[in-house]
């Protein structure tokens, strides 16, 4: 009988270590992904704004309004989609718009006002992608604090 306690006793002990062992094997893993993901971003980022906004500018939103620049800050912060696992880049955009011609929108004043937005990129199997979704009147910081059920900040001196 004793040693089927043992038995149990070192079972339990090897598992435990086992989940421990993957706990760790999978944070460190993360880490290596998040730090993987900063960098390529870092060095594609140029490619990756002119992705963003062909993207967004053939979108056809906001309706009755054409994209005319975009100006990117130079921030990057990094969320987890909590549904898909995706590891998502927000950056700070500056966007300004023009009416189409012929639309409600056209003569409206406020049209040529500057608009802030957060430009969202998706790393996705090793590689930045992007629909050209642009979460408008919020930084990155505020996005992700927004869309606290769907986006989990990811803080790089954790």
């Amino acid at each position: 009988m004793v040693y089927v306690w043992v038995s149990l006793g070192v079972a339990a002990a090897l598992a435990l270590i086992g989940l421990l062992s993957w706990r760790w094997f999978h944070r460190a893993g993360q880490e290596i992904q998040i730090g993987r993901a900063r960098e390529s971003f870092l060095l594609q980022r140029e490619r990756l704004e002119q992705m963003f906004f062909q993207a967004a500018a053939s979108s056809g939103k906001p309706r009755g309004l054409l994209w005319k620049n975009c100006e990117f800050g130079p921030n990057l912060e990094l969320a987890r989609d909590k549904h898909s696992g995706d590891l998502l880049g927000l950056v700070p955009v500056t966007i300004s718009f023009e009416a189409v011609a012929g639309s409600d929108m056209e003569g409206l004043a406020a049209v040529g006002n500057l608009r802030s937005a957060s430009a969202v990129f998706i790393f996705r199997k090793g590689q930045w992608l992007t629909t050209g979704r642009a979460v408008m009147n919020l930084d990155p910081v505020e996005a992700i604090r927004h869309f606290h059920n769907q986006y989990e900040g990811i803080d790089e001196h954790a």
